[in-house]
């Protein structure tokens, strides 16, 4: 009756499936503006419940505007509330259930979750939980926990020599939140970003999805070209000194002090992304430019690289001069990170656990690296190098003749190989496209033979064919 069934042994009440049901035929139309509903008692009586619970589903209809209930009138409709669901030219379309499986994956930015300590970690996040003070429950302000940004002072000034104030460490979400903020924090009146090109696509966005321009500054081998920097319209420049996303560069000292030189001269500020720059093969991570100019650089780092992406804790060093107005945008933005994480990521560092970790994962990553390359020359010979140091999580590749563009890629992804092509990360397009990127973190040493072996037949095949059409 009136089209609702009710449903006896769902959680849901029998009230709100009355209520529910009348609300949704009222927006439909199927009960129209102004027509009478049945009394209580007759409507308790077709549906066979309690006058009471159809007492309650009506007043929570007339509390929420969609009935009209007078003494001594019937009970009715009120008027303007249908609505038109009839699917659009918007309307969402489901995603195909017969996508090609993958069975080469070789995306960037993936760490190999296998290894991570997941019952260590557990152990860390309920004793922090436990000894956790009352006051920490509440809110504990935009910085982060002190005990949490003292422990990162102390990690890094063990890892990168860095001596740093736990007073200018700012927690975040993970550096593209820090990136959010830091782009409110420096851009105003117009002005935009001088960034790496080619660069993090997320990255880019999040400066793009903001409405500020971006200003791209070619990138060769050794990082930033810093005789390209243009006098622009700018508040900041964008880099990736330590290991450059995504060519892989280190940015040697008399870049850095050219763009020191540029920053201070042009009056504005240099963000630095110290992206995975502690998986570094063959030496000691390289130290951050931040060391050269402390005013002048806003470094920017994350522990989701480095333990698990879920883990969305990262942090920022600001000159104090933007405190205040740092404060200020994250509390009108998302107030403070959960504190629970913070105690643990706190322990894990006082603990050295994460120290140790480190060690362990560079070790495991720096093999894959070399199986990787092994298996590169084995298949491809000479008809390739690879760009950059040997650090990080991925490996840039370049093949001199070959053009890795849209079509290429939607041929691989057809074929079951994930590949990501340099050409995707540039801003100016054209000049990369001959360069490709293997993420190999993530990837047991079987699993990297497997797939550099499919990678080759495809990439072996393909261009057989692509030269063929084109004669």
């Amino acid at each position: 009756m009136w089209g609702i069934e009710l449903l006896r042994q769902r959680e849901v009440s029998l009230k709100r499936q009355i209520y529910q049901t009348l609300r949704d035929q009222i927006i439909n139309g199927r009960i129209e503006a102004g027509e009478v509903l049945p009394s209580t008692r007759e409507l308790a009586k077709q549906l066979a419940v309690s006058r009471n619970t159809v007492c309650e589903a009506y007043e929570m209809l007339l509390a929420e505007g969609f009935i009209l209930c007078r003494q001594g009138s019937p009970t009715r409709v009120a008027e303007g509330l249908y609505i038109d669901r009839s699917p659009g030219a918007e309307a969402y379309e489901e995603p195909s259930r017969h996508a090609q499986p993958i069975l080469a994956d070789f995306r960037t930015g993936q760490p190999d979750l296998r290894h991570f300590p997941r019952f260590q970690w557990y152990q860390i996040l309920r004793k922090a939980y436990e000894e956790m003070p009352l006051s920490q429950l509440g809110y504990t302000g935009p910085e982060g926990l002190l005990h949490l940004r003292e422990e990162i002072a102390a990690w890094l000034f063990r890892n990168k020599g860095l001596v740093i104030n736990s007073q200018n460490i700012f927690v975040t979400a993970g550096s593209t939140h820090g990136l959010h903020l830091i782009s409110d924090l420096l851009c105003r009146d117009g002005k935009g970003i001088l960034m790496e090109d080619p660069c993090h696509m997320g990255m880019l966005q999040v400066f793009r999805s903001k409405g500020y321009p971006v200003y791209p500054i070619p990138v060769d081998a050794q990082g930033l070209q810093v005789e390209y920097l243009e006098e622009k319209s700018a508040c900041a420049v964008y880099v990736t000194p330590s290991h450059q996303f995504p060519l892989g560069g280190i940015l040697p000292a008399n870049r850095r002090a050219a763009l020191i030189r540029f920053a201070k001269e042009k009056g504005i500020y240099i963000v630095e992304d110290d992206y995975d720059s502690e998986f570094r093969y063959c030496g000691e991570p390289v130290a951050p430019l931040y060391s050269m100019d402390p005013q002048r650089v806003i470094y920017v780092g994350t522990f989701s690289k480095v333990l698990f992406p879920a883990l969305r804790i990262g942090y920022v060093v600001l000159p104090r001069q933007l405190h205040a107005r740092w404060r200020y945008l994250r509390t009108h933005t998302d107030v403070q990170n959960p504190p629970f994480e913070q105690a643990a990521l706190a322990e894990y560092l006082r603990s050295r656990k994460l120290d140790r970790y480190i060690q362990k994962m560079r070790r495991l990553y720096g093999e894959r690296r070399q199986v990787l390359l092994q298996s590169l020359e084995e298949k491809f010979g000479k008809e390739w190098h690879s760009w950059g140091d040997a650090a990080g999580l991925h490996i840039a590749l370049e093949f001199p003749g070959m053009c890795f563009d849209k079509q290429f890629v939607n041929s691989s992804k057809r074929s079951g190989i994930r590949i990501t092509p340099v050409e995707y990360h540039s801003i100016c397009k054209g000049k990369h496209q001959d360069k490709l990127l293997l993420g190999y973190g993530h990837l047991e040493p079987e699993e990297i033979l497997k797939g550099v072996s499919l990678m080759y037949e495809f990439i072996k095949d393909y261009f057989d064919i692509f030269h063929t059409q084109i004669k």
